[in-house]
Parts: C-alpha cells; sequence; structure tokens
C-alpha cells in the first residue's frame, strides 16, 4: 500500500471539496502530466492577478476591491495547494537521497513555473 507522503495532492478538489490525490511511480502519466499543466496555469493566472491588483488597489472602488479580495483569496488557495503537493513531493525526493541516491531530488523545470 501506497504511504500518504507517497501520494500527490491533485491540483483540484475531489466531491465534496475534499482533497484528491495520485498514487503512481510515472511522473509522466496521464494524470501527472494534466496535474502539472493544471499547476501551471493556476500559479500563471495568480501572478496576473497579483499584477492586476496592483495596479488597481489604489483607485479602486469597494465592490471591486471585494471581488479582488474574492479573486485574490481563491488564487492564493490553489498557490498553497500547488505548494504543498510540491514540497510533499520534495520531501519524498530527500528520503531516497538520504538512502544513497547521491543525484538528490530532480525536478522538471515545469515545476518552477
Amino acid at each position: 500500500m501506497t504511504t500518504h507522503s507517497e501520494l500527490r495532492l491533485l491540483p483540484w478538489s475531489g466531491p465534496e471539496g475534499k482533497p484528491c490525490y495520485l498514487s503512481t511511480d510515472d511522473s509522466g502519466g496521464h494524470l501527472s502530466r494534466l496535474a502539472d499543466h493544471t499547476e501551471a496555469v493556476q500559479l500563471g493566472m495568480a501572478a496576473e492577478l497579483l499584477e492586476h491588483a496592483s495596479e488597481v488597489f489604489h483607485d479602486a472602488e469597494p465592490e471591486e476591491l471585494r471581488l479582488l479580495a474574492t479573486r485574490l483569496t481563491g488564487a492564493l488557495r490553489a498557490t498553497l495547494r500547488v505548494a504543498a503537493s510540491r514540497g510533499h513531493r520534495l520531501a519524498t525526493h530527500d528520503l531516497a537521497a538520504r538512502d544513497g541516491d547521491d543525484e538528490g531530488p530532480q525536478l522538471p523545470a515545469s515545476a518552477f513555473g
């Protein structure tokens, strides 16, 4: 059976808002690639929203500020989920490195947004 540290937290929620996890050794599989792409889109949207917020923050009307705060909250939630997912995967790679793997963690360039 796969332990929790070997599961990948996916960047979307399941039924009733519960977290979804993927158990696989194939980081190039269909669901892994879909999760990588979704994470990249979420991080890109968060960066664009942050830039937009910086531009309109001082001159925004109260209703626009509430909408902006709502969107920023959602973007931060998605970003934290990506960070948690990647952090768990780094921890798994670090354990492998301590068990005699001299190369250390290997991440694809897409892991950095």
